[in-house]
């Protein structure tokens, strides 16, 4: 996230109006081919309608959009499954506006030390608001025994019993698995006949605060800040 140049061209619709631009710059070669055609930057919003659950094949775009857009470009499923971490830099110091693909371990190899967006500030990047990639089913966080009807999220080898569904995020307790498996299986149990889509424990550490962050924000019960 960036100062906001002056002689800048971006519409200010496409940054909510704020004096600060986020910034990306994509690996995939689709996306690269997309940039070199246009032949400048793009701006562009998420591909889901705000708040919901985020996208990671173009099947979830179809679905949730529906004739929204004349066009999808299927580039396969999104490796990393986590929407991009948001660094800003608009201050006198980093600051970590959103936990995500990359975790921060590896963000403050390169940047240094990154502080962290104060808990009822102001909305400065995307993924901010206190409810957000929810699900129309309820969510139930680190959930260690079943209630009646609910479907469970696991994560590494051991599993509860007593469940009506299971899909594990990764069996192996591999975080990087998890963060690409979480909107997916996400898509998958929501609208099904759950009570509940109930969440094993996941760590904290590396991928683990970004997934965390998605689900606390997913499990909220309001938009607010």
């Amino acid at each position: 996230m960036l100062p906001r140049r002056a002689d800048c061209t971006v519409a200010r619709l496409a940054g909510a109006g704020l004096e600060t631009l986020a910034v990306r710059a994509p690996n995939h070669a689709v996306a690269q081919t997309l940039l070199t055609t246009a032949g400048g930057p793009i701006a562009a919003p998420s591909a889901n309608p705000s708040g919901t659950v985020s996208p990671t094949t173009a099947g979830h775009v179809a679905e949730s959009l529906l004739h929204a857009v004349a066009m999808i470009l299927d580039g396969g499923a999104c490796p990393s499954g986590l929407e991009s971490a948001i660094v800003g830099l608009a201050g006198t110091r980093p600051v970590l506006l959103r936990p995500g693909a990359i975790a921060r371990e590896e963000l403050e190899a390169v940047a240094g030390p990154l502080g962290t967006a104060a808990a009822g500030g102001p909305v400065s990047a995307p993924g901010m608001l206190r409810r957000h990639y929810a699900p129309r089913t309820p969510l139930r966080l680190e959930v260690i025994d079943a209630r009646p009807g609910e479907a469970l999220i696991a994560f590494g080898p051991d599993v509860a019993d007593g469940f009506a569904c299971v899909r594990n995020l990764s069996s192996a307790g591999d975080l990087k698995e998890a963060a690409a498996n979480l909107f997916r299986i996400l898509h998958e149990l929501d609208g099904g006949e759950w009570t509940a889509i109930a969440v094993a424990p996941i760590p904290e550490d590396g991928l683990g605060a970004a997934i965390n962050d998605r689900l606390r924000r997913a499990a909220a019960k309001d938009g607010t800040q």
